[in-house]
C-alpha cells in the first residue's frame, strides 16, 4: 500500500511514546555504543517506520523520500560550498581576509566582525549556503588567533540562523505571514528588531562563554594551504567580490520576486524568470565556484590538473557531512509520514492558550517531534490562523504572532534535524558537544525571540 493511501490508526499517546523511544535509542547508539551516526540514523529510521505501522510496501519509499528530499537541498550547496571554500583556502584568500579583519577590528573583536558579516550575508542567503561560504574565513581566523572554534563558529552560525528564522525574504516568515495575513514589511522590520539583540545575546555572547568552557580545535574538513600555495595570494577585493557574487545574485532574485508579488513587475516576464534561475542558491554558488576557479586558479597560474585535484579534494571530507545530513532528513521524514506531527497538532490545537503563546508552543512541540522547522512553522501557523483572523489584531500584533511562531519552530534542534548534523559535522563536534552548544544556542534564539515578540504584542 502506498504511504499516501495509508491511514494511521495509533493514537497520539503511543505515537509520542514511539518517537521518544526512537530518539532515546538513537542517542544511545551514537553516544554509548559509538555506532556511526549514518548507520544509527538509517537503522532507527527503519525501526521507527515499522513500529509506527507504516505499510511494509511503502517503508522504503518513505526512507528514500526523506533522504532524497534533504539531499536535494543540501548536497549541491555543501558540495559547491566546499569547493569554493577549498579554492579560497588554498589560494591564500582566507588568510588575506583574516589579515584584513584582524587589522581593522582587532583580535578581540574578530568574532564580532565575523558575526556582523554573517548577519549581512544572511539577509538574502539561506542558512546552510551562508554557513558553507563563511567556513574558510572562520577557520582561518580561528587558526590565526587561536582558542576554541566555538568562539568564532557560534556567532557565525547563530547569525545565519536568526536571519533565516525571523527575517523575510526567507521562506519561513514569509509563509507564516501569508497564513496569518501579516504585512511582510512589518514582519521584516520587527524581524530585524528581534534578530539583532537575539543574535548578540544568544549567539555572540554565548559563543564567548562556550569558547572558554569547551576547547574545540579547527577541523581539517576543508584542508589547509601550505606555504607554496599561498606564495601569490589574491587581493582582498577579489576574495570579497567572489564571496559577494552569490549573495548579489540571490538578493536580486529575491528583490524581483518580492516586487512581482507586490504587483510592481510582471511575475511572468523574462527578467523575473531568468533572475529566478540564476539567483537560485545552487546556480549562484556554481557561478561563484567557476569565478573562483578562474580568478584564484587559472589566472594565478595554477595548471588545470592541479586545479582539478584541488576541487576534487574538497568533496571527500564533506561526503560524511552530506550522508549524515541526509540520514537526519530520513529520520525526520519517517516521523512526519507516520502521523506523529498530525497527532501532536490535534492534541495541541485546543489548549485554550493566548493565540501568540499557542502558536509558539505548537510550533515548538512539532519541531521537537519531527525536526523540520518549516513543517513546524507552517503547521502551527495554519492551526492558529482561524483564531488570528477572528481576533482583530493590529498589523504590529500580527507581525509579533508571526515572529512567535517562527521562534517556536527553531527551539531544541536535535538528532532529527538535518541542521543539527550539518553544523556538528562541519565543526567537528560529537553528538554530546553539539547538544551542549548548537542545541542550547538554537533554544536560546527561539526563547528570546518569543519573549521579545510577546513584549511587542503586549504594548502594540
Amino acid at each position: 500500500m502506498p504511504p499516501e493511501d495509508w491511514t494511521q490508526t495509533l493514537t497520539a499517546g503511543p505515537l509520542l511514546g514511539i518517537a521518544a523511544a526512537a530518539i532515546a535509542l538513537l542517542l544511545f547508539l551514537i553516544i554509548k555504543v559509538r555506532l556511526h551516526a549514518f548507520l544509527a540514523l538509517v537503522l532507527v529510521s527503519l525501526a521507527t517506520a515499522v513500529a509506527t505501522g507504516l505499510p511494509s510496501g511503502g517503508i522504503i519509499d518513505v526512507l528514500l523520500g526523506g533522504f532524497g528530499s534533504t539531499l536535494a537541498s543540501v548536497a549541491l550547496l555543501v558540495g559547491l560550498g566546499a569547493m569554493l571554500g577549498r579554492l579560497i583556502e588554498t589560494s591564500g584568500g582566507a588568510k588575506v581576509m583574516t589579515d584584513v579583519l584582524v587589522a581593522r577590528f582587532g583580535e578581540r573583536r574578530a568574532p564580532l566582525a565575523l558575526g556582523v558579516a554573517s548577519l549581512i550575508f544572511g539577509f538574502p542567503i539561506f542558512f546552510d549556503a551562508g554557513l558553507v561560504v563563511m567556513l574558510p574565513i572562520m577557520f582561518a581566523v580561528a587558526r590565526r588567533l587561536g582558542g576554541s572554534l566555538l568562539l568564532y563558529g557560534l556567532p557565525v552560525a547563530g547569525a545565519f540562523s536568526v536571519m533565516h528564522i525571523y527575517v523575510p525574504p526567507h521562506p519561513g516568515p514569509v509563509a507564516a505571514s501569508e497564513f496569518l495575513g501579516a504585512n511582510i514589511g512589518m514582519v521584516l522590520l520587527l524581524g530585524l528588531v528581534v534578530a539583532l539583540p537575539t543574535w548578540y545575546l544568544t549567539a555572540y555572547l554565548f559563543g564567548r562563554v562556550a569558547g572558554r568552557r569547551l576547547t574545540l580545535p579547527v577541523p581539517e574538513i576543508l584542508g589547509r594551504a601550505d606555504a607554496e600555495q599561498i606564495a601569490n595570494p589574491p587581493r582582498f577585493g577579489t576574495v570579497v567580490g567572489i564571496l559577494a557574487l552569490p549573495l548579489l545574485l540571490i538578493f536580486a532574485n529575491t528583490g524581483l520576486e518580492t516586487a512581482a508579488s507586490a504587483g510592481l513587475v510582471d511575475g511572468e516576464s523574462t527578467l523575473v524568470s531568468v533572475a529566478g534561475a540564476v539567483g537560485s542558491t545552487p546556480v549562484a554558488l556554481l557561478a561563484a565556484v567557476l569565478l573562483a576557479a578562474w580568478l584564484l586558479g587559472r589566472r594565478r597560474g595554477t595548471e588545470g590538473t592541479v586545479l582539478e585535484k584541488t576541487l576534487d579534494s574538497a568533496l571527500g571530507p564533506v561526503a560524511s557531512v552530506i550522508l549524515v545530513t541526509g540520514a537526519g532528513g530520513m529520520f525526520g521524514g519517517v516521523l512526519r509520514a507516520s502521523g506523529i506531527g498530525d497527532a501532536l497538532a490535534d492534541a495541541l490545537g485546543d489548549l485554550g492558550l493566548p493565540v501568540i503563546v499557542a502558536g509558539f508552543v505548537i510550533a515548538a512541540v512539532l519541531r521537537v517531534a519531527q525536526g523540520s522547522a518549516t513543517v513546524a512553522l507552517t503547521t502551527a501557523a495554519g492551526l492558529v490562523a482561524p483564531a488570528v483572523a477572528a481576533g482583530g489584531f493590529s498589523s504590529v500584533q500580527l507581525a509579533a504572532i508571526v515572529i512567535a511562531v517562527a521562534a517556536g519552530s527553531v527551539v531544541l534542534s536535535h538528532v532529527n534535524d538535518s541542521g543539527f548534523w550539518l553544523v556538528g559535522r562541519f565543526f567537528g563536534m560529537d553528538v554530546r558537544t553539539t547538544l551542549r552548544t548548537w542545541t542550547v544556542m538554537e533554544t536560546g534564539i527561539g526563547v528570546m525571540g518569543f519573549a521579545l515578540a510577546c513584549l511587542v504584542f503586549a504594548i502594540a
